[in-house]
């Protein structure tokens, strides 16, 4: 597969940002690639494609279907496998977001659940303890909104998003009405001042 001056830019720079995401550069490229292949490849396309070795190649695969990233696929009459990345890109988001929560965000609540039963010692775990059970709240808090909206079609997801502003905008304004503190002004407020 040959690679243009535009895929090449988004592959580098899927690398480089997944290192900051938690996974290597190889694994982040790979993954690039397969996201803007016309048709799956099989690590034989891949190693030549990036020019990696082919133990990293394999190596990088597994971790993509560990995270279920990449979908293994057989084309009849060939005896190699061949990945594809999912087409739907709301599909991506949902199974990247439940792989985070289950290897981030969940062992972080477990271990939230057991600090808060235990009993404090002195004012300061007290102290401490109260400042946890507000991160654990929070964490729950959006993990069921999070819950909420895995459960949406991704066009009820896209409509959602696509309020978001508006909805911060009419809180904003209940707030005002209600009295509840002064509201910080808009962007478009503070650039029209």
């Amino acid at each position: 597969m040959e690679l243009t001056p535009l895929t090449q830019s988004f592959i580098h720079h899927f690398g480089e940002m997944g290192s900051r995401w938690g996974i290597n550069r190889t694994v982040g490229q790979i993954y690039a690639l397969l996201f803007v292949a016309r048709r799956p490849l099989c690590a034989d396309d891949i190693t030549e494609a990036l020019a990696f070795s082919r133990s990293n190649v394999s190596m990088g695969l597994k971790e993509l279907q560990s995270w279920q990233l990449v979908k293994l696929h057989h084309i009849p009459g060939d005896r190699r496998e061949f990945f594809e990345a999912p087409k739907d890109v709301w599909e991506i988001f949902h199974t990247l977001a439940e792989q985070r929560r289950r290897r981030e965000v969940e062992p972080t609540q477990s271990m939230l659940r057991t600090l808060l039963m235990q009993q404090p010692a002195s004012e300061d775990e007290a102290y401490a303890q109260q400042r946890m059970k507000e991160m654990h709240d929070l964490i729950e808090q959006l993990m069921n909104w999070f819950d909420d909206v895995q459960k949406l079609s991704p066009e009820t997801a896209r409509q959602l998003m696509d309020m978001g502003a508006k909805v911060s905008r009419v809180l904003e304004f209940k707030d005002r009405l209600m009295g509840k503190g002064a509201a910080a002004p808009s962007p478009q407020a503070r650039s029209a001042a």
